[in-house]
């Protein structure tokens, strides 16, 4: 059974943090680069960041001054660090994880809503 399981989300104001996390079943987590992305009511999901198992980060451009992704690799748990909120960041936020041999899952999402 492979679970990827975000919490976290929340309602916060603009100016705001918030961290994210998802913990992984580990036989997946140790062989995947993770990722966080985000999907806006009335748009398509969109990359905010990713992480290879050696730590090595990307981010989108308008993401990279204000968000940190982590992970932990005796914990099977990938962390989003979200400071400086803004109400464009209102989004349904997923994590991911692209496993060595090519396959990609997906966990259920956790809501983020900053008001102005």
């Amino acid at each position: 059974q492979v679970q990827l399981v975000e919490s976290g989300g929340g309602l916060v104001q603009a100016g705001g943090s918030l961290r994210l996390s998802c913990a992984t079943s580990g036989n997946i987590f140790s062989r995947s680069t993770m990722g966080w992305y985000r999907q806006a009511l009335g748009k398509q999901r969109e990359l905010v960041a990713t992480i290879t198992r050696a730590g090595n980060t990307n981010y989108a451009d308008s993401m990279k001054e204000r968000f940190t992704i982590s992970r932990d690799n005796t914990k099977n748990t990938v962390y989003l660090q979200m400071n400086s909120l803004k109400p464009e960041d209102t989004a349904v936020y997923y994590c991911n994880a692209a496993y060595v041999f090519g396959t990609v899952y997906w966990g259920q999402g956790t809501q983020v809503t900053v008001s102005s």
